[in-house]
């Protein structure tokens, strides 16, 4: 089968990478940053009671797809997306759009990606990756998170394409139709920064946004009391991982909104965004110690071991200053 031209590019996080390589590839030259805050990536959700490998489930991140999607709707991008009820369906399908030299973005489970390290293979079934060639029979990968594109057997990629669990995948794939000639970012900036600061400061349930760091940080208090220590240990940890080592995770998803607001502030001639990304950075930084302690905490360290109760209140510390942010970053002026 035909393999397409294709300039594989490196990013922070698999799905706002994956957006801006397609983007490219159609002749829009636009950053991962711009096209994460574009598209609204920045989230918060704690969720107890929907257990990921077997601990309560936490993201940092919007739902998967929703980075795209909205993308190449602000911007006025015709694009394709599709999800099917069979691999056979699915595999078909991506063969179709490969031989029409059409690179196709889509959802995967990071456990049945064998070109990646063993020690980042687990159940997480949001993973964005761009197949653009098919060679000797099998697939030809770029995968924003690595240097260098990578291949993969038929099988595997099916397997990850219709991994169980939350979510489910479900062949979920993706591909650029049309792009204008021109487009009006300014419009589309304004439209990501309000739905961010939303989505972050309007649910009225506990679990989403701002309110679920409060949410976490009083489970984190109570770990000690609630659970064994090896399950305290273990849940703590699925925080860390969720936070350091999925995509950019918690501070790394800060560093690249900060990231967005500088580049639109350089954009738009306002220093009001340039003022703002200084100050997620600074919080991002915050986020980060936080998961250095609860490292230290979680690893039985015997000196400098920071409580439990320490930890709840460096979390407590975060979403303040994040509820006090996103506050005044949706009384901007537009």
């Amino acid at each position: 089968m035909s393999t397409i031209e294709y300039n594989h590019s490196q990013h922070a996080h698999c799905e706002s990478g994956v957006t801006a390589n397609l983007l490219r590839h159609q002749g829009l030259d636009i950053s991962e940053p711009m096209a994460f805050g574009i598209g609204a990536g920045i989230f918060f959700a704690h969720i107890p009671f929907i257990k990921v490998s077997g601990t309560p489930g936490s993201t940092f991140r919007t739902w998967p797809g929703a980075i795209f999607k909205r993308v190449t709707e602000r911007l006025h991008i015709k694009a394709k997306a599709q999800k099917f009820s069979s691999p056979e369906k699915a595999m078909l399908a991506l063969d179709q759009a490969v031989e029409a030299g059409k690179p196709t973005g889509m959802l995967s489970s990071v456990f049945y990606l064998p070109y990646l390290p063993e020690a980042f293979r687990f159940h997480f079934n949001a993973h964005n990756l761009v197949v653009y060639g098919k060679e000797s029979n099998e697939y030809l990968v770029s995968d924003p998170v690595l240097e260098d594109v990578a291949r993969i057997a038929p099988e595997d990629l099916a397997k990850a394409r219709f991994a169980k669990g939350t979510p489910e995948p479900r062949g979920f794939m993706y591909n650029i139709t049309e792009v204008p000639k021109q487009v009006d970012y300014a419009k589309a900036i304004e439209k990501g920064i309000k739905q961010t600061v939303f989505f972050m400061m309007s649910p009225p349930l506990p679990w989403f946004g701002n309110k679920a760091i409060f949410l976490l940080a009083d489970k984190i208090r109570k770990y000690p009391t609630k659970l064994p220590p090896r399950k305290a240990s273990l849940y703590l940890g699925n925080i860390i991982r969720m936070q350091e080592e999925i995509g950019t995770g918690g501070a790394g998803f800060r560093y690249l909104y900060a990231a967005f607001l500088q580049e639109a502030g350089e954009m738009l001639k306002r220093d009001d965004l340039q003022e703002m990304s200084a100050e997620l950075t600074a919080i991002g930084d915050e986020w980060r110690n936080f998961a250095y302690n609860a490292a230290r905490q979680m690893k039985a360290r015997q000196t400098d071991v920071v409580s439990y109760d320490e930890l709840s209140l460096l979390l407590r510390g975060c979403g303040e200053k994040e509820k006090d942010f996103f506050k005044r970053l949706g009384k901007l002026k537009w």
